[in-house]
């Protein structure tokens, strides 16, 4: 079977995945091949293939996040992708959630997914 993952749609309509660091990289380079490189595609891309320099910076400010900037006419366009992004290890394996901006198709992050090798791909509506 395939590999699989769940798109959590929050109360705010922000839209996360929780991935490993590999399929992370590979996630965001599809979508600037896509989309196009914004500043903060391209500062959180910075932060995963820097994982270990970022992670330790996350523990010694006490961050669960971190925001990448992003530049105010992708803002105002609406080509923001990524809100914020968290690294964290769990049992020894590299993680990220990604956290994309309200504004992101679900269609399209679940088509992203699904190009990168996810072939179950589930959304869930968080209700709190």
């Amino acid at each position: 079977m395939g590999k699989s993952v769940v798109v959590k749609i929050d109360i705010g309509k922000y839209k996360y995945v929780d991935v490993p660091l590999d399929d992370a990289i590979r996630l965001l380079e599809k979508i600037i091949s896509v989309r196009g490189e914004t500043r903060d595609l391209m500062e959180s891309l910075r932060y995963l293939k820097n994982f270990d320099e970022f992670y330790s910076y996350m523990k010694k400010k006490f961050k669960d996040f971190i925001t990448p900037p992003k530049e105010p006419k992708d803002l105002v366009m609406g080509k923001v992708v990524v809100d914020k992004v968290k690294l964290y290890v769990e049992d020894n394996d590299k993680r990220v959630i990604i956290v994309f901006d309200r504004r992101v198709d679900v269609s399209f992050i679940k088509e992203m997914l699904e190009s990168i090798g996810y072939e179950d791909v589930e959304i869930q509506k968080e209700l709190f």
